[in-house]
C-alpha cells in the first residue's frame, strides 16, 4: 500500500524578500551599534553642530517670534537625516563591497532586494533616533515648541519618509564612487558638507544666501527637506525670511523629493556595483 504525504503545501515555503529584509535589518542594526566609533560619529556630528552653531546665533527675526537658533533647529534635523542616510549608507555599503560581503551575498540564495531593504531599515531606525535627539536638544536649549496641529505632524511624516527614501537611494548610488573602504568617508562627507552649505543648513536665514547658491541648492533634496521641516516646527510669520514669502510650497516640496526618490532609484539600478574595482 502506498501512502501520500499530508504535509501542508505551505510548510516548505521560502521566506519572502520582505521578511528576509527585515531580518537583515536587525543584523545591520546590531552591527552598527557594535561599532561605537561609528555610532558616536553618526549621532555626535549633527548634535555638536546644533549645540555650537545654535549657541552662536542670537536675535529674533523682524516681524517674527522665531530666534536665529530656533530657525537653525529644523534645518539641522534635515541635515541629521541626510547624514544618517546618504553618508552612513554610502560608507557602510562601500565597506561591504571592499571586504567581500557584497560578493558573498550576491552568490547567496537570499534575494538581492533583501540586502537593500535591510540597509533602509537600519537607516530608518537611526534617522528616527536622530530626529528625537535633535528635537529634544532644540527644546531643551533653544525653546523649540512641538506643533499641536495634526496637519503639521502629517507634513513631518511625508517629508521625513520621502527624505529618507531619496537620500538612501542617493547614498546607495554614491557608494560606487569610493574605490575602497578607507576612501569612503571622504568621498561621502565632501558632497554632504557642500550640499549642506548651499541648502542653507549652516547659513540662516536661507534668503541671505547669494542667489546663485540658492538656485543651485534648490536642485537637491536637502534644501526642500529642511524647508519642509521648518514649515512643521516654525510659525508662518517666519516666511518673510524664506526664499518664498507667501507659502511653504508643500506641493513643490513633495514633487522635488518624489522626483529624487525616482531619480535615486534609477541611479542605483544603473551605477551600483556588487564587486570592488580590485576584483575586476
Amino acid at each position: 500500500m502506498t501512502t501520500t504525504s499530508t504535509r501542508p503545501a505551505t510548510a516548505g515555503k521560502d521566506p519572502s524578500a520582505v521578511s528576509l529584509g527585515l531580518h537583515r535589518g536587525v543584523i545591520e542594526l546590531k552591527g552598527f551599534f557594535r561599532e561605537w566609533d561609528n555610532v558616536v560619529f553618526t549621532f555626535a556630528l549633527p548634535i555638536v553642530l546644533l549645540a555650537l552653531l545654535g549657541s552662536l546665533f542670537s536675535g529674533i527675526y523682524e516681524g517674527s517670534t522665531v530666534t536665529s537658533a530656533q530657525y537653525f533647529v529644523p534645518s539641522m534635523i534635515a541635515a541629521g537625516v541626510a547624514s544618517a542616510t546618504f553618508v552612513n549608507l554610502g560608507i557602510s555599503i562601500a565597506a561591504d563591497r571592499d571586504d567581500g560581503t557584497l560578493k558573498r551575498l550576491r552568490g547567496a540564495p537570499m534575494p538581492k532586494s533583501a540586502y537593500f531593504l535591510g540597509k533602509v531599515v537600519m537607516v530608518l531606525v537611526i534617522s528616527v533616533a536622530e530626529v528625537i535627539i535633535l528635537l529634544g536638544l532644540g527644546m531643551l536649549l533653544f525653546d523649540v515648541e512641538l506643533p499641536s496641529e495634526a496637519s503639521r505632524w502629517v507634513t513631518f511624516g511625508w517629508v521625513f519618509l520621502l527624505g529618507v527614501i531619496g537620500c538612501s537611494f542617493l547614498g546607495i548610488a554614491a557608494s560606487s564612487l569610493a574605490r575602497t573602504e578607507r576612501s569612503a568617508a571622504a568621498v561621502m562627507n565632501l558632497p554632504y558638507i557642500v550640499l549642506a552649505f548651499i541648502s542653507g543648513i549652516f547659513y540662516t536665514p536661507i534668503s541671505a544666501l547669494p542667489e546663485p547658491l540658492q538656485q543651485l541648492g534648490a536642485v537637491f533634496p536637502l534644501k526642500w527637506m529642511a524647508q519642509g521641516f521648518r514649515s512643521v516646527f516654525l510659525p508662518d510669520d517666519i516666511l518673510p525670511q524664506e526664499i518664498v514669502t507667501t507659502s511653504w510650497e508643500h506641493g513643490r516640496i513633495a514633487l522635488v523629493l518624489g522626483a529624487w526618490c525616482i531619480g535615486g532609484l534609477l541611479l542605483c539600478l544603473t551605477t551600483f556595483r556588487w564587486r570592488g574595482r580590485r576584483d575586476r
